[in-house]
């Protein structure tokens, strides 16, 4: 059991324990979403260029909106952000659920909803990154990045399926209404921390378009972060939008309908549990770049071979392998950028990472999605 206790380690502080397991409901509806935005948007249109629009709808915004919510992390109280985040988010799965609900909702107002999602995530993920370290001390700052890890893909395993059961049963209005139920469930338990009000960290006076430009130089000039982004990008744009298009792999490739969606959504999830926790028990940041290196080749190799085969069962072991690769390489990423970050420029360097993060799938899904309707 000692590597438990190893990988479990940040659950020993009272704060992390509480964001964790409202982070729970909040990211199991958060999947559940998306899967039911996905469907829906097949549904309407049957193609794969409106399942790459609707993707850059709900990620796109990060690009402008991104930088901004990075210099209100480092300019205000983090948890006042959060809490306000939480509850706009709400509202649009309300709505969501409301005009799914009603029959009014169409591939326009549903693309103007996530449009709005998209402008709500991009002032939370910076937040959400640099909240981190704030409920865990440095030394537990890696436990920390790895649970938060295999609590977001543990609902991705979790999400998918719940979201294929009441796809089946009840419709996607009501996916909607349990995610704006999971979202008040997490702003209640951020408004339970405690934590210290964190000092503005920016210089009075100063524009927001300097103080980004003070993050984007505090990179360039770091001699880790920079590359670290680099291998990022490129791994967002050539590999991770595969798994914004499963939809369409669901229908057209395999025919196996919203149940075959929700096994091949929930197969990455699963892996990611694994390498999440095999990932958590690592003490020591000793090794960790070469093992981001060695896991997003793996992860290159799976893909490929996903996308080529027409065997579902082996597309779903592909999955599987992709989510344990992309785990250790996205987390072990996310942990050397916290751990070498000047906390006074933590939320823009985050945001510039969250932008990547997000931003990038969305531009690789658009593309990938155009080019297969071709």
């Amino acid at each position: 059991m000692s590597w438990l206790i190893r990988f479990a380690r940040a659950l020993r502080h009272p704060n992390f324990a509480v964001y964790a397991a409202g982070n729970v409901l909040n990211l199991i509806g958060h999947w559940m979403q998306r899967i039911a935005v996905g469907w829906l948007t097949w549904q309407l249109t049957e193609s794969a260029t409106w399942l790459g629009i609707m993707t850059l709808a709900e990620l796109g915004p990060t690009l402008l909106i991104g930088p901004l919510g990075g210099v209100l992390a480092d300019r205000y109280p983090r948890i006042r952000i959060a809490q306000a985040t939480q509850i706009a988010a709400a509202v649009q799965a309300g709505m969501l659920a409301l005009l799914t609900l009603s029959g009014q909702l169409g591939i326009w107002s549903l693309l103007l909803l996530m449009l709005l999602q998209g402008v709500i995530f991009s002032l939370w993920q910076p937040v959400r990154l640099a909240l981190i370290s704030s409920l865990v001390p440095r030394e537990d700052l890696g436990s920390a990045v790895a649970l938060n890890s295999v609590i977001f893909n543990s609902a991705r395993f979790i999400g998918p399926a719940l979201a294929g059961v009441f796809l089946v049963a009840g419709g996607a209005g009501w996916v909607f209404v349990l995610h704006a139920c999971g979202l008040l469930g997490f702003w209640f338990a951020l408004s339970r921390l405690h934590i210290k009000e964190e000092p503005v960290l920016v210089v009075p006076g100063r524009r927001f378009g300097g103080e980004l430009l003070d993050g984007i130089r505090h990179v360039i000039r770091h001699p880790g972060m920079g590359p670290v982004l680099v291998l990022l990008i490129a791994s967002c744009l050539l590999m991770r939008p595969v798994f914004e298009l499963l939809p369409g792999f669901a229908e057209a490739v395999f025919q196996r309908g919203a149940h075959g969606l929700a096994i091949l959504a929930a197969a990455p999830g699963v892996g990611a549990v694994l390498g999440g926790i095999w990932l958590g028990q690592r003490s020591s940041l000793i090794g960790l770049t070469r093992l981001m290196l060695q896991f997003t080749v793996v992860l290159a190799v799976v893909l490929m071979i996903f996308a080529l085969t027409h065997w579902f069962w082996l597309a779903v072991l592909c999955l599987g392998l992709a989510g344990s690769a992309l785990t250790v390489s996205g987390a072990g990423t996310q942990t050397l950028i916290q751990t070498a970050v000047d906390n006074a420029y933590r939320g823009r360097v985050l945001s510039l990472y969250g932008m990547v993060l997000r931003a990038g799938p969305a531009v690789g899904a658009l593309i990938m999605g155009a080019t297969g309707d071709l």
